[in-house]
């Protein structure tokens, strides 16, 4: 105790000269050495979170706070030990946490007006760098590393005690996993990428000693700056030296170090979903990004759950299926340009799970300024006249997948699913028989200026695409031909608010004000005459899960981004996991599928198909499909849904920027791009037929 009160003072008077000695023997009889505290509280250092594809090997992005991710000491170059031991503390193997005789030499050396020197060891620093990452208010961390006798006088008890509770080899370890490198870099395996895009096993004598320099000062010493370039340059011979003097070195070893000559750049990696938009990640790494911070497992404000995420470590293996990412990406590419400004928009969704497989458009995921000249003005002239730019080429608004100011276009007449989903859920067959009209006067209530209303009244009265679909029509070939007058008396007959509660069910968000004030009210729902055909705002992703209930016999399941978490200790987490619950029926389902084989070109097991609205996709995909096409008033948008037992893709041509656009969308662009995208995932899989429903 008496010597290390001793060694205490002497610190004290190496680091701060001016302090008066009777006033720091006062306050160490107050207080002695063995009365401070010992236990160091170990709080882990922030760690990079890395995200994966399913295959659990392609990288899709890393998100930090601090660029740190700890490895074993096993796994670090014994260069790399040997040069912080010669950079820091040439006696680390020797002493017990704090090396008197350098305390001693710190004191002589400071009070004859040499160079300042403070004697602490490589665990005191350790100790300061642990306080500072364990200190749960701003005064906690200024209070670890500030310059005073009481901060010096911890900093020894606590690594005396800590070196009674680890090896050196721990100590070392930690060290170097703690220690910050410049340039963003914490840690040496952050070092060892930044500088030198290597591992920390293979860092050799001179780059080894280069990152030990930094450790002082890492600003001073950064060789990538003109003024820190020379100055590394000399602290990284002196440490070479170092080496050579400690015998780490061969004299013939240290001269061919030096001879090395610095690299002056870095290799920085890219933080967050912005850092992978030359690989199409970008739309799916932000629906990522999105999703966790929903899950309040990861912390209560959405605050917390970035700083996890940010700070945890985690091995994020998501759903992402590369495979399939590449398929609609090609696909997109040769049907449309990233610089049109009408958006083709992808998703595909795995049946029996929601996980996510693919997310693709022709935009690039990318910041926008009003700086860059690649990005366009609104193609909405309104918008454009007062300088607000659209989203093509380049966005990070989640326009597939929805959300922020992005409700979702109209989609057509793939909402007729829900329809019919809804009769067959309150008895009615598929061949239930409606004798359709070319005009249907409906008991909908609308604005008498309407053009959907019947001349002269205020009844809602739709129409069909083509004239020749008028007659007697069932489920099979109403859904198949896309008959609006034979699902618009089918939802009156049903009742629409229980078509409106079939599409809840099966995901749809409702996200616009207006959208969710009708669907949340059971009135104004059971009113809702124009809702089979797709007049509510959704997106791809939506869509493809609504229909991937029905290949998965009736199961909702959320869609999710996750294939598996994973802790910073290996551990596996439930979170993201399939969350699924019976929205319908198997029964159901399964007729509900068959009547939806026939719009995609094949054919019903039950019923009999007399049409398709999309009869090419199921010779090209070469697999039992189903599906539906979907278009809005005078084409504004063109949609295409396909799926099979493993996959459900939904296409989108839309304006993201403007609703009202002259443009007419063509199914040429969509559905070859939906089906192709669904052939090419399917290759070389085996055929898999649809579950039969009961007859």
């Amino acid at each position: 105790m008496i010597c290390g009160l001793l060694a205490g003072i002497v610190v004290a008077a190496a680091s701060f000269p001016a302090v008066a000695m009777s006033g720091l023997a006062a306050k160490a009889g107050s207080e002695t050495f063995g009365e401070l505290p010992s236990q160091l509280s170990q709080q882990s250092a922030p760690q990079v979170t890395r995200v994966f594809a399913s295959d659990n090997k392609t990288q899709l992005a890393v998100m930090y706070d601090e660029f740190r991710s700890d490895v074993p000491l096993k796994d670090i170059s014994v260069n790399m030990q040997n040069a912080i031991v010669s950079a820091e503390d040439h006696q680390f193997y020797k002493h017990n946490g704090v090396d008197l005789k350098g305390v001693a030499r710190a004191f002589v050396n400071n009070k004859n007006g040499g160079g300042k020197q403070g004697a602490s060891t490589l665990t005191m620093q350790l100790v300061r760098m642990t306080l500072a990452y364990s200190a749960k208010t701003p005064q906690q961390a200024v209070d670890a590393t500030k310059d005073t006798p009481e901060r010096k006088l911890s900093e020894m008890k606590y690594a005396i005690q800590l070196e009674k509770e680890l090896t050196k080899q721990q100590v070392l370890e930690r060290y170097l996993n703690i220690a910050p490198f410049g340039n963003g870099a914490y840690g040496v395996y952050a070092g060892s990428q930044v500088y030198f895009g290597k591992k920390p096993k293979d860092l050799t004598v001179p780059e080894a000693a280069l990152l030990a320099g930094m450790v002082k000062a890492p600003t001073s010493f950064d060789p990538t700056t003109p003024s820190g370039y020379p100055q590394a340059l000399d602290r990284r011979n002196y440490i070479i030296d170092n080496m050579r003097d400690l015998g780490y070195l061969t004299p013939a070893a240290a001269t061919k170090a030096k001879t090395v000559k610095l690299g002056r750049t870095t290799n920085r990696p890219g933080n967050g979903c912005v850092s992978v938009a030359k690989n199409n990640w970008g739309f799916f790494c932000d629906y990522f990004y999105r999703w966790w911070l929903t899950q309040e497992a990861f912390g209560k404000s959405t605050y917390d759950r970035e700083r996890q995420l940010k700070t945890g470590g985690y091995r994020v293996v998501t759903s992402l299926d590369i495979k399939a990412q590449k398929a609609a990406r090609k696909e997109i590419t040769g049907l449309i340009r990233d610089t049109n400004r009408n958006a083709l928009l992808l998703a595909g969704v795995e049946p029996g799970s929601g996980r996510v497989r693919t997310l693709a458009a022709n935009r690039k995921y990318k910041l926008d300024s009003a700086a860059d000249p690649t990005n366009r003005l609104s193609s909405d002239p309104a918008k454009a006249a007062k300088g607000i730019r659209g989203t093509y080429p380049n966005t990070t608004n989640p326009i597939i997948t929805g959300g922020g100011d992005i409700a979702g276009y109209q989609a057509g007449s793939v909402f007729k699913m829900f329809t019919m989903v809804a009769a067959l859920e309150n008895g009615y067959g598929l061949d239930h028989t409606i004798n359709a009209q070319g005009r249907y006067k409906s008991g909908y209530i609308i604005d008498p200026s309407s053009d959907a209303a019947c001349p002269g009244t205020h009844f809602y009265c739709p129409g069909n695409a083509a004239k020749n679909e008028v007659g007697p029509f069932n489920m099979w070939t109403g859904f198949g031909r896309s008959v609006n007058t034979y699902f618009v008396p089918l939802q009156e007959e049903v009742g629409a608010e229980k078509v409106v509660d079939v599409a809840k069910r099966f995901g749809v968000k409702f996200r616009s004000e207006s959208d969710a004030r009708m669907a949340n009210d059971e009135a104004a729902a059971n009113q809702w005459g124009a809702f089979t055909l797709g007049v509510s705002a959704s997106t791809p992703l939506d869509i493809a899960n609504a229909y991937a209930t029905l290949a998965g016999d009736g199961r909702y399941c959320a869609p999710t981004p996750i294939q598996q978490i994973y802790t910073q200790d290996g551990k596996k987490s439930d979170i993201g996991q399939p969350k699924c619950n019976r929205a319908t029926s198997k029964d159901v389902a399964r007729r509900a599928l068959d009547a939806a084989r026939c719009p995609v070109g094949d054919q019903a097991q039950l019923g009999n198909c007399a049409g398709a609205t999309e009869r090419n996709a199921r010779s090209v995909v070469g697999h039992p499909i189903f599906g539906k096409t979907g278009t809005t008033d005078s084409d504004k948008t063109a949609a295409l849904v396909v799926g099979t037992q493993d996959l459900v893709v939904a296409g989108y041509l839309v304006n993201p920027d403007w609703a009202d656009h002259p443009d007419r969308m063509s199914h040429g662009i969509v559905n070859p791009a939906v089906y192709r995208t669904v052939a090419d995932y399917m290759q070389d899989r085996p055929e898999e037929e649809f579950k039969k429903p009961s007859d």
